[in-house]
């Protein structure tokens, strides 16, 4: 049985000296692993060059829905990119989030308005100015918050107030866990709450407040994700943006 589905290319792995195995997230299924055959023949319906972090996709497969490693007969881009595979800004930010869906993405079966948000985000930065790059991963990671579940609460905060990273909610004293922000860093969080692309160049951080930000939401990640790693793309984006 042949399927055919739009696909985010979040990792690509060498199995062997003929065969890569690919982690996309799909329209259809969400997180699937398929197996491609290694081809760099113009003529082949599948080429390894398409799989590059945060390629959007069309894939054919083959194979039952229920095989736990299928392969992909057929693959196409679904949007042909104009800057982000040239920009050194917007190739680290998207090798950064390819590898941060990776692990974050777990979920298997559709969820057609998290692809839809992860589609158009990837669209926004491939179109966006260079202006409005510097902003854009931390825009992505706090509202991709909400389609896991995670979006803090903002309608009881009060400056001064300290953040709960454990609870996801701002709090008038520091709990007793040590995973919180004091004050003067929990103020970041409204801000980032309020910035969507639209906007996000209006907001002015200056780049050891940018360094921090990331530094924080990729700890919010980690302490509500079983088994989330180190990003090894963590610290090439905090060099470059610093």
């Amino acid at each position: 049985m042949q399927e055919k589905t739009a696909a985010i290319v979040l990792h690509c792995l060498k199995y062997n000296d003929t065969s890569h195995i690919v982690n996309v997230y799909t329209e259809s299924q969400g997180r699937c692993a398929y197996i491609i055959k290694v081809s760099r023949a113009r003529s082949s319906g599948v080429r390894s060059s398409l799989f590059h972090p945060l390629a959007l996709v069309e894939l054919e497969a083959e194979g039952r829905n229920t095989a736990q490693m299928r392969r992909i007969t057929e693959a196409r881009p679904s949007y042909p990119f104009y800057s982000l595979p040239v920009d050194p800004f917007k190739s680290a930010i998207a090798l950064f989030l390819g590898e941060f869906l990776y692990h974050a993405l777990r979920e298997e079966g559709a969820n057609r308005p998290l692809f839809a948000y992860l589609t158009n985000s990837i669209r926004w930065l491939d179109a966006c100015e260079e202006r409005s790059v510097a902003n854009f991963h931390l825009v992505f990671l706090m509202r991709l918050s909400r389609f896991l579940g995670l979006y803090p609460n903002l309608e009881d905060y009060l400056v001064g107030d300290c953040f709960d990273l454990l609870n996801a909610c701002f709090c008038r004293r520091p709990p007793m866990h040590g995973h919180y922000l004091r004050p003067e860093e929990a103020a970041f969080i409204p801000r980032l709450m309020r910035m969507n692309y639209e906007t996000m160049h209006l907001f002015a951080f200056n780049r050891q407040q940018r360094v921090r930000c990331l530094e924080v939401l990729n700890d919010f990640y980690r302490l509500h994700i079983p088994s989330f790693p180190q990003l090894r793309s963590l610290e090439v984006l905090k060099e470059l943006f610093s």
